[in-house]
């Protein structure tokens, strides 16, 4: 019996470390195009700038909004380990298609490269959370580590996407975002008995079931691609489509936290459905970088600093630094904190999270109201900008993938953590939505944008932070609502030491 719960706890040890590094090198394929699909799309093939804003968005929606989809076919298909290499593998041919430079290699690559990647983000999450018991306090710092680990891959992204732009070398550029798929492929095989599920619904079929599930779920996979393909050729039909899928998805969810019992847990579900809601708006400002707000580095503001000129990329890379560096201080800060007895949780989270990205939108206008005779903005405020930015994803994102192991039923908690990531999809229309309403830079000049870009900046940060202190209202009814109490019959398999990289 003992040799049994040494094997289980070195099983799910192994595999919280082996997911730390797996993450890293699964985000920087996702960084390359994340950070430089815009600006490929209008120098390279001729997109507008709101064509170009229109594709990134929903790009955004299917990377997002396919993890939905992921967590129920990896729990109840292919596994989650199993989804999550054959993601990986289709980044790799999307990424290689992509480097043919034409508009159908671009629908294509994307294609396969978002049905990889939208499918097997889920994944990771599911596998790490898994490795934990419910009220275990340790999932918190395992999510911070491997959030870092992600900020790590998207450095790397970044880095390399900023230098191969400079020179607009984009061939090489995506061939360099299939190296960190590669790797990840190989460390999830090297790893393999250590990343297999521990609690799914595929786990209770039998031998003929679990074939046939697998067939189902390769056929779905051959089916999406297409599929995708032909929604991105109608860009703005798939976005309207996406937000109405989403307000479909919360009311079906509201409708069954209304139904779902026991009580406890259909106050914790009534938590997350309140917290979903907080968190669209700060998701919505957060996807701009890929899009409004880089285009506005690109042409508003002065990237020559100290004689070198800065790739619009690299700025992203403050957001991957303060995350990479923060990550692991916030997880020690806060577990000295509630042993002294603050009161720090989900909800005050949340809320500073949507203050300080409020803050993040309001310095630029102040940059903009100090820009010189040229029109252009110092180089210092869009720092500033990603700096607080990157303060509110640190209280928010992380917590956020904890939060599904504290808040959703063991059953619902692959849909529900594939909704959580689904918010940040909708997110993602909806910011370019805001960038199509951003000024036109092609043919003008920053003295001429410069005014309409510090209007919507201004709505957006003094809308923000409006939510923030509505939110702030609502954190004592959101505690009364979280308390949870751990049924005294459940017991873990093992205890779970949580190995930090």
């Amino acid at each position: 019996m003992q040799q049994a719960q040494s094997t289980s706890q070195h099983t799910r040890t192994g595999g919280t470390s082996a997911l730390f590094f797996i993450q890293i090198f699964a985000t920087l394929g996702f960084a390359v195009l994340y950070s430089s699909l815009v600006l490929y799309a209008t120098k390279q093939l001729g997109f507008s700038e709101a064509q170009a804003n229109t594709m990134m968005g929903v790009f955004g929606a299917f990377n997002y909004g396919l993890h939905l989809f992921g967590g129920y076919l990896g729990g109840r298909y292919l596994s989650n380990r199993n989804l999550f290499v054959l993601g990986m593998v289709l980044q790799v041919v999307g990424c290689w298609t992509l480097s043919v430079q034409s508009n159908e290699g671009l629908y294509w690559g994307l294609a396969m490269f978002l049905t990889g990647s939208g499918l097997n983000v889920t994944c990771i999450n599911m596998m790490l959370t898994q490795r934990f018991r419910p009220d275990d306090n340790r999932r918190e710092s395992a999510f911070l580590w491997n959030y870092a680990g992600m900020n790590l891959g998207f450095f790397l992204g970044y880095t390399g996407a900023g230098y191969f732009q400079l020179s607009e070398r984009y061939e090489y550029l995506f061939l360099f975002a299939t190296l960190g798929n590669v790797i990840a492929i190989i460390i999830s095989l090297l790893c393999w008995k250590c990343l297999a599920d521990l609690n799914t619904p595929l786990l209770q079929a039998t031998r003929s079931q679990f074939r046939w599930r697998m067939l189902v779920g390769l056929g779905v996979l051959v089916v999406l691609v297409p599929l995708i393909r032909q929604l991105l050729h109608h860009a703005g039909f798939t976005g309207y489509s996406v937000l109405v899928l989403g307000a479909a998805i919360f009311l079906l969810l509201c409708l069954t936290t209304l139904k779902h019992r026991p009580r406890d847990e259909q106050r914790r579900m009534a938590a997350y459905l309140i917290l979903v809601l907080g968190s669209l708006v700060f998701w919505t400002l957060y996807q701009l970088a890929p899009m409004g707000l880089l285009l506005f580095a690109e042409h508003n503001i002065d990237l020559n600093v100290y004689g070198v000129r800065v790739a619009p990329q690299w700025i992203q890379n403050i957001n991957t630094l303060v995350i990479v560096v923060g990550g692991p201080l916030l997880a020690l800060l806060f577990n000295h904190l509630r042993q002294r007895g603050w009161g720090i949780d989900i909800p005050l989270q949340f809320s500073g999270a949507l203050l300080l990205i409020g803050v993040g939108m309001l310095v630029l206008p102040v940059g903009i109201s100090l820009a010189g005779d040229d029109g252009m903005v110092a180089f210092k405020w869009i720092v500033l900008s990603y700096l607080f930015q990157s303060l509110g994803e640190l209280l928010l994102s992380p917590i956020g993938y904890a939060m599904i192991g504290r808040l959703a039923p063991a059953r619902l908690q692959g849909i529900m953590m594939g909704c959580w990531m689904m918010v940040t999809g909708i997110g993602s229309v909806l910011a370019g939505k805001v960038s199509s309403l951003m000024p036109v830079n092609s043919g003008s000049s920053p003295m001429a944008t410069n005014p309409g870009y510090n209007h919507i900046f201004n709505l957006l940060g003094w809308g923000s932070v409006a939510v923030g202190v509505g939110l702030i209202c609502l954190v004592p009814l959101l505690r009364r609502l979280i308390r949870h109490t751990v049924s005294p019959h459940w017991q873990p398999a093992a205890s779970v030491q949580t190995r930090q990289p």
